[in-house]
């Protein structure tokens, strides 16, 4: 038996986007560290994923702006680093190729060094006072803390009688001929369906995608899962009646027989109409779930969200298992199908508060921050420099922001970036008595509102900036665990908040509750 007698500090489980970013960041703070991959590559999962080989995240090599904090709130795919490695320079397609971000991920892992055994695939990982993982090749790995950066792996399949005679969307066939005037059935109506049926749309005959729910599209809800304007060409086809359809139906049952498929659906909408349908092929595109076989019983994670992902703490920790982690796609367990944590974009920032977290945690350093002077004056051009600069709290809408927090008796202030909003709400009660928030948000009822047809807030009526609607900045004044106060400033055309009607409002708020509520001095 192969063994490895160090043990780390942390082993990373994955070499995809999440495992590389959390090795750069382990890298910079000089961790004893280790990156497992089952592949032969880094981001190995690109090789197949998206299965017709486009992908939804934007690459917008041309933004208009030089600063590259900025132009990364355009770029979905590129990691993090001092060195600014850029996906930009391996792709200018607005939607890239899979391969070239395959590529990007090779050469991050190359150019940063970062340790990665690859072809260790992990069989069984238990628990004693550390964690052991064995692999198919008989090595053994032991560490302090693991880091689970696998991704949702294992195809999610909706409890349906028949559902095992369906082809699954990682593997059916990607060749449009195979389908050639077939009557072709898509369970479900997300991405990874209309990318399916977009591509088949020219040889099926008849196309129908189905799930109990209408679709949602992320132009309305602002969640890149969500459907995506450069899949939803069937759309189209549906209401100008080319023999497509999208069905807001539950699927009752599948039946196979002599290579027919019998379906039985209940409609969402027709007062419980049940009707039978018969197609040629039925392609489940329903997702994919946490894959929790290797862990035995002194290491499981408990799951959640109907299996489909690890429960976590606000610190991306397993609630039943001490010191299990998780990066990447899976931290969105935490603001599921809200912002995006389950995306490169998202990720890398929640990736890097996961670091500074352990940091904290393990090695008693402490979170990033910098001192400032605690005038209303100075709180206002620091914070009016922020917002027009973090790609963090751009990407990470309403779920990271910085913290603003009072030094006692000196006057200043002491300004945090980019934590967790949920873990501020959840830790800082107990540590902080007083702090000011800051994020970026879309207005509360943006989802419910047509955003091509919404009245704005007038310019002039800068005092009404609380029911903008797009995407604008909240400074809330939080005192003993309550919000006492808020401030919005208004949305902007440009998301540049550099005018008075920005800037003079805030100036008035902070002056409003730095005189009445703040009980340390002011700085003279």
């Amino acid at each position: 038996m192969i063994e490895t007698e160090n043990i780390y500090d942390y082993i990373i489980l994955g070499a995809g986007p999440a495992g590389l970013q959390l090795g750069y960041f382990f890298a910079q703070q000089g961790r004893s560290y280790l990156i497992l991959e089952s592949g032969e590559i880094p981001g190995n999962f690109f090789t197949t994923f998206p299965r017709h080989g486009q992908l939804i995240s934007t690459n917008k090599v041309y933004t208009g702006y030089t600063d590259a904090e900025v132009n990364l709130r355009w770029d979905w795919n590129s990691l993090l680093s001092d060195e600014g490695l850029l996906f930009k320079e391996y792709s200018k397609e607005y939607f890239p190729p899979r391969e070239a971000l395959v590529q990007y991920l090779r050469d991050f892992a190359t150019h940063f060094h970062l340790p990665i055994h690859y072809r260790t695939d992990i069989q069984q990982i238990s628990k004693s006072t550390i964690f052991h993982l064995h692999a198919s090749n008989g090595a053994h790995y032991q560490c302090r803390r693991l880091i689970v950066a696998t991704g949702m792996s294992k195809p999610y399949l909706p409890d349906i009688p028949g559902i095992a005679h369906a082809e699954l969307y990682s593997e059916v066939s990607v060749d449009p001929a195979d389908f050639t005037n077939q009557r072709v059935l898509i369970i479900g109506k997300g991405n990874s369906a209309f990318e399916t049926a977009d591509r088949l749309v020219g040889n099926a005959a008849t196309l129908h995608l189905a799930s109990p729910h209408a679709v949602r599209m992320a132009w309305q809800t602002h969640y890149p899962g969500h459907l995506r304007a450069v899949n939803n060409n069937l759309l189209d086809t549906y209401q100008l009646k080319t023999q497509n359809a999208i069905l807001d139906a539950s699927i009752a049952r599948i039946d196979y027989h002599e290579g027919r498929y019998t379906v039985v659906v209940n409609y969402t909408h027709a007062a419980g109409e049940q009707e039978t349908l018969e197609y040629d092929r039925v392609i489940v595109c329903t997702g994919f779930r946490f894959d929790a076989s290797i862990f035995d019983a002194s290491s499981r994670p408990e799951l959640t969200l109907g299996d489909r992902l690890p429960a976590q703490t606000c610190e991306w920790e397993s609630t039943n298992v001490a010191d299990l982690y998780f990066a990447g796609t899976l931290m969105q367990m935490r603001d599921y199908r809200r912002t995006t944590s389950a995306f490169i974009h998202g990720f890398r920032y929640t990736v890097r508060a996961l670091a500074r977290f352990l940091a904290q945690k393990y090695h008693q350093e402490p979170w990033p921050s910098t001192e400032i002077d605690g005038t209303p004056e100075a709180l206002t051009d620091h914070i009016i420099t922020r917002i027009n600069q973090t790609s963090a709290l751009w990407q990470q809408f309403g779920t990271l922001g910085d913290i603003i927090v009072p030094v006692e008796q000196t006057g200043t202030m002491r300004y945090y970036p980019e934590l967790p909003v949920d873990a501020v709400q959840e830790l800082a009660t107990r540590t902080l008595p007083e702090y000011y928030l800051v994020t970026l948000e879309y207005g509360t009822e943006h989802v419910f509102h047509d955003p091509f047809n919404v009245a704005r807030i007038a310019r002039q009526d800068a005092d009404h900036a609380d029911q903008s609607h797009f995407l604008h900045p909240i400074i809330r004044h939080v005192v003993g665990g309550r919000e006492v106060s808020a401030h919005h400033i208004i949305e902007d055309l440009a998301s540049e908040w550099k005018e008075d009607v920005h800037i003079q409002p805030l100036l008035a708020y902070l002056k409003q509750e730095r005189s009445t509520m703040m009980p340390y001095p002011q700085a003279a």
